[in-house]
């Protein structure tokens, strides 16, 4: 946790064998940024080398878990390997990826 944020940083491929273990950290770090003054949860996945559509969907679960909480959920993505599958379903409009943690605490 930072001064102006919580901060999750995900590491390794994000598939159907490895969302189980990653959903109940970003479901914590909701919780977390919910009880942080600043209501801003930053999900860094730039040490991800696979995302695949499970991790779509976990950390679009966890926007819709934040949206409901009142927490703002913002994603640090600068691997294309990351960036092209959120950008080809379309959820770029929604959970824009940021070049860096800095990037997304001043957006």
């Amino acid at each position: 946790m930072r001064d102006t944020a919580v901060v999750v940083s995900v590491a390794g491929e994000i598939d159907s064998n490895s969302v189980g273990s990653l959903q109940p950290h970003l479901d914590r770090a909701v919780e977390a940024a919910d009880e942080h003054p600043a209501k801003l949860l930053i999900v860094e996945l730039s040490r991800v080398g696979y995302f695949g559509s499970a991790g779509l969907n976990a950390v679009l679960e966890c926007y819709e878990k934040g949206l409901a909480a009142g927490v703002t959920v913002r994603l640090v993505a600068a691997n294309p390997e990351v960036v092209r599958p959120i950008e080809v379903t379309k959820l770029d409009k929604v959970l824009r990826p940021y070049g860096s943690v800095a990037d997304a605490v001043d957006a």
